[in-house]
């Protein structure tokens, strides 16, 4: 049996100790020679002045807060956090016990009694800045003995960045004069700039240590910071902020409805926001539905190879007002109910048709015509007939004309049926939206018949949006020509409250903003859409917009004289100033300027 003695130190013969020593200078040498993170991410040269610090090519200064107000009101901050300029702001935050903060407190107000008792005896007259003090000495002693209130200390510190030190010393005095002008005194870290600069770095070093005291409700004044960002890490871009030059990122989706409003007047670049909308959702999957009365998405989706369906007495492209939605497995309850449904929408379409209100004798004869014309075609409540080919209009005429008392009714909708309009709205549909991008061009009709198509439009496309859930955009441009009948604004803003269910995006754009919100109907549209885009406004209806959107002053004076694609851009409860960008090739696309499109030859 062999004993090992452990506490003796063996020792290595001289070769392998060379060994050992030769490895260790290796890994030394190879330590030194391999470049690091911090090797990545340190400037080529750090100069520390009196009063300011230069990082490779960047001027640093660095300041903390001295002096505060009596009161500080909340969000005071938020001008300097919103900056137009690099900066970067450290608050550090140390609670104070109560016992301790009251027996410093009692001594204080002791102090400020005897300072009284004593100028009373001398007959001065009396110093309202020491009863101010004492007074609030009291107060703060009455909030912590009740444990209303906490006492803390806190440190408040910026640093600013510039490329060169004339930026800087300009940026130093906006900066001062903006904390000035809320009587918040700053003083520069002179002779102190690297601890300064070290303080308001993301590590919890406070370098300085120059703190203020404050109880809850002040110090709750430091928060939150409340920024005019609005951007998600998920969404498309929408431009960039005019507040802080950051981006506008947002997925309208994540709303409580995805449904947009765009008002602005003729020419401020409401279509060109919407186009570059259009292209980026396109990208995400989204599907996109466009109703243009003005042909101005024709090039858009050719360039994506979508479908451009020319509406008109003369095209081909033709739609049956009396579909129903396809019936699948999935939707089976809900089938029921779209005969009922569609009846009630076409009652919408013939009002609109015979040019104003319909008696209630005609109304009651109009429902049963319908009903019958459906019936004729073996389409009932059960949603398996659903599928079978349904009437036309001339079928309804039929119908009418053998009801006594719907004659006039008849007549009226005759030349809709074998008059001149008979090839627009008496055909079976042959068109489809299994396209990605679909357009309907309304364009070439004639005016009295644009209500009417763009509402049968909306009605083919709301059948088709039941039938399948995808994640879709709805855009109706020149909103207003629905808002002029109210049967055609109600069916716009029935679709409005029920398309987020069904995964649906209504974005609703008109340029005669003041039709749209004094109608009842675009006023509702616009309560139940969560997103908004204005553009620049018209003098004689920007008080109405401001009213509907609770505009201040400031914001009506930036609607009337932003700039073309610039705007206000609404996001639920948030709102930010907005410029509208494009990339070359997505203005190639969508811009629509005649005077553009002569200078580039097109």
């Amino acid at each position: 049996m062999r004993i090992f003695d452990f506490k003796k130190k063996e020792t290595l013969p001289p070769e392998v100790i060379a060994q050992q020593a030769a490895e260790q200078a290796a890994r030394e040498a190879l330590a030194k020679s391999t470049t690091t993170i911090r090797d990545v991410i340190a400037p080529a040269a750090l100069r520390v002045d009196f009063n300011y610090l230069q990082i490779g090519n960047h001027y640093l200064r660095s300041f903390f807060v001295y002096s505060y107000p009596r009161y500080l009101y909340t969000d005071w901050l938020s001008p300097v956090i919103n900056a137009g300029f690099s900066i970067n702001t450290s608050i550090y935050i140390y609670p104070v016990g109560s016992k301790e903060t009251l027996k410093k407190l009692r001594t204080k107000s002791a102090q400020i009694q005897s300072v009284f008792a004593e100028q009373s005896q001398k007959g001065l007259v009396r110093d309202p800045a020491l009863e101010t003090a004492y007074q609030d000495v009291e107060e703060l002693r009455d909030t912590l003995q009740r444990g209303e209130s906490k006492f803390f200390k806190a440190s408040l510190y910026f640093t600013i960045y510039a490329g060169s030190l004339e930026e800087l010393n300009a940026l130093t005095g906006t900066l001062e004069n903006e904390l000035g002008s809320q009587l918040v005194l700053s003083k520069q870290t002179l002779m102190q700039q690297e601890q300064g600069f070290n303080s308001t770095l993301p590590l919890m070093n406070n370098e300085l240590m120059i703190t203020k005291n404050f109880d809850t409700g002040a110090l709750s004044t430091f928060f939150p910071f409340v920024s005019n960002e609005l951007s998600r890490n998920e969404g498309i871009l929408y431009g960039i902020n005019r507040h802080t030059n950051g981006l506008v990122i947002f997925d309208r989706f994540t709303l409580e409805n995805a449904n947009s409003v765009v008002l602005a007047k003729a020419g401020a670049g409401k279509s060109y926001a919407i186009k570059i909308e259009m292209l980026r959702q396109l990208m995400t999957g989204s599907e996109v539905i466009v109703i243009d009365p003005e042909n101005e998405y024709e090039e858009l989706s050719d360039a994506v190879g979508g479908a451009y369906l020319n509406i008109n007495i003369n095209s081909t492209e033709r739609i049956n007002p009396f579909d129903l939605p396809r019936v699948d497995a999935e939707n089976a309850a809900e089938a029921e109910d779209h005969l009922r449904s569609n009846i009630i929408i076409l009652h919408g379409l013939v009002k609109i048709m015979v040019g104003g209100k319909l008696t209630a004798t005609e109304d009651n004869l109009l429902d049963q015509g319908l009903v019958q014309a459906y019936a004729a075609k073996g389409i009932t409540k059960d949603p398996q007939t659903h599928g079978l080919q349904p009437p036309t209009m001339d079928d309804l005429v039929r119908v009418l004309s053998s009801m006594r008392g719907a004659e006039r009714l008849a007549t009226s909708l005759g030349k809709y049926s074998q008059g001149t309009y008979a090839g627009l709205f008496n055909k079976q549909t042959n068109i489809s939206l299994d396209n990605k991008f679909v357009v309907f061009s309304i364009r070439d009709l004639e005016e009295e018949l644009r209500p009417m198509a763009m509402y049968m439009v909306l009605n083919f496309i709301w059948n088709r949006i039941r039938s399948e859930k995808k994640r879709r955009l709805l855009t109706v441009d020149e909103a207003w020509i629905l808002m002029k009948y109210e049967d055609s604004a109600q069916f716009l803003f029935s679709i409005a409250k029920r398309c987020r269910k069904y995964y649906l995006g209504l974005t609703t754009i008109s340029q005669d903003v003041d039709d749209f919100v004094s109608s009842s109907y675009g006023r509702a549209i616009i309560n139940n859409s969560s997103m908004t885009l204005l553009f620049k406004q018209h003098p004689a209806a920007v008080d109405k917009v401001a009213r509907v959107f609770n505009l201040t002053q400031a914001e009506k004076y930036f609607l009337l004289n932003s700039e073309v694609g610039e705007g206000i851009f609404f996001a639920g409860q948030n709102h930010v100033a907005m410029q509208v960008v494009a990339s070359y090739q997505e203005d190639l696309l969508i811009n629509t300027n005649p005077v553009r499109e002569e200078e580039q030859g097109y």
